[in-house]
Order: structure tokens, then C-alpha cells, then sequence
């Protein structure tokens, strides 16, 4: 059972995710928070496996409360809730700690799937976020892509197929099903990536595989 915390200021957001979350048997909504300093302190408590943090709160903001989290709970996985009109926020919070972006105006479906994928270890990204935070970086397209691919240049070719199927949305266990290695090697492999391109997480790192162009922005993922 995924244990989900709800952390959203808005009790009609709050209503809607956690009916869209109950519609899966393998998902329990434990603790529901309405700012971002409640939802560190159910966290603490609760210990859920993913939190689902509105990008916009009160006393405590999801940017804030993504940072309390990684230190009170560090175990349990971060995906942000945005609009439309927040890619800003979803900007910085890239380097936040969070392991995943969803729009609220997105498929259901995209919801539960991105709950689970986090809660096996993999960074999950709606599409449409995805393109609209690449597309807010400050240099061109083809710039950030030629960048990309030099960045990952140095990588092993076993490396770089890690790193595509970590921008694909799979998790640790799927990744070494795919490739037909153990878990453990996996890991490894992410965190060598991790440390020799300067990454904080695998969120990052998902985003550096598009850019590269190891994923197709639309139609990458592999649930």
C-alpha cells in the first residue's frame, strides 16, 4: 500500500485528488494538510511514502516545505502540484529535492501513475510541464540540447541507457528488469551519473535526458 499525504490550501483540490487517489486500491490518502507547515509536521508523524505539495501555500510554501521535508522526512518522496501559471516556481523547485511535477488540470490517470512511479524510486514529470520548463531556460533549444548530449558525452554506454530510462519515468526495479541487471547496480549507476554531472536528483537528471534527446518529450515514459 502507497501511504500519500494531500497538502493543498484549497479543500475542493484537496476533495477531487484524494477521490482520484481512492480510486486506486493500492493507494491510502493518511493525513490531509492545508499549508505547507502542517504538512511537515503530518509528515513527521504519519511518515507517508509521497507527499503532493500544492507549489503555492500558506505560512509555508511548497518551495519551503519541499526543503523541511527532505530534512524531516527524507525517505518520503515530493511531487508538486502546479498550474499553468507557476512554471517559475516548478523552475526553481527543480533543484529543490522534489521527485516530481504534476498539473492539476492534468489526466487523472497521470496522477496515479506519477504517485506510484515515485513511490518506486523513479522521477516522474507531466509531459506538459516538462516542455514548458525547458522551454523557460534562458538559452535556445538547440543549444540546451547540444549542451545536453556534451554533458553526457563522458558517460558509458551502459550509463547512458540508465539515464534514458530514468528520463523514461522507470524506477530502480524496472530499470534493471529492462536491462537485465540487479537493483543494486542500478542505484549505483544513478548515483555515479548523479555525482559526475553535478545533480542533485533524479528529477534533474530526467530533465537533462530530454534536453539530450534520449527521450521523446511526448511519448517517453514507460509505465
Amino acid at each position: 500500500m502507497i501511504r500519500v499525504l494531500l497538502a493543498d490550501d484549497e479543500a475542493m483540490i484537496r476533495a477531487g485528488v484524494r477521490a482520484i487517489l481512492g480510486a486506486d486500491p493500492g493507494i491510502e490518502v493518511v493525513a490531509e494538510a492545508g499549508d505547507g507547515h502542517e504538512a511537515v509536521e503530518l509528515a513527521r508523524g504519519h511518515r507517508p511514502d509521497v507527499v503532493l505539495l500544492d507549489i503555492r501555500m500558506p505560512r509555508l510554501d511548497g518551495l519551503g516545505a519541499v526543503a523541511e521535508l527532505r530534512r524531516a522526512a527524507p525517505e518520503t518522496a515530493v511531487v508538486m502540484l502546479t498550474t499553468f501559471s507557476e512554471d517559475e516556481y516548478v523552475a526553481q523547485a527543480l533543484g529543490s529535492g522534489a521527485s516530481g511535477f504534476l498539473l492539476k488540470s492534468g489526466d487523472p490517470r497521470e496522477l496515479l501513475a506519477g504517485v506510484r512511479a515515485v513511490a518506486g524510486g523513479a522521477a516522474f514529470l507531466s509531459p506538459e510541464v516538462t516542455r514548458r520548463v525547458i522551454d523557460r531556460l534562458p538559452t535556445g533549444r538547440l543549444s540546451r540540447a547540444a549542451e545536453a548530449r556534451e554533458r553526457l558525452e563522458p558517460l558509458t554506454g551502459r550509463e547512458r541507457e540508465v539515464v534514458a530510462l530514468v528520463g523514461s519515468g522507470l524506477s530502480n526495479g524496472e530499470i534493471a528488469t529492462r536491462l537485465h541487471i540487479v537493483e543494486g547496480t542500478v542505484k549505483a549507476h544513478v548515483s555515479a551519473v548523479l555525482a559526475r554531472l553535478g545533480l542533485r536528483n533524479r528529477v534533474q537528471l530526467a530533465i537533462l535526458a530530454y534536453e539530450a534527446g534520449l527521450v521523446d518529450l511526448l511519448d517517453g515514459r514507460d509505465h
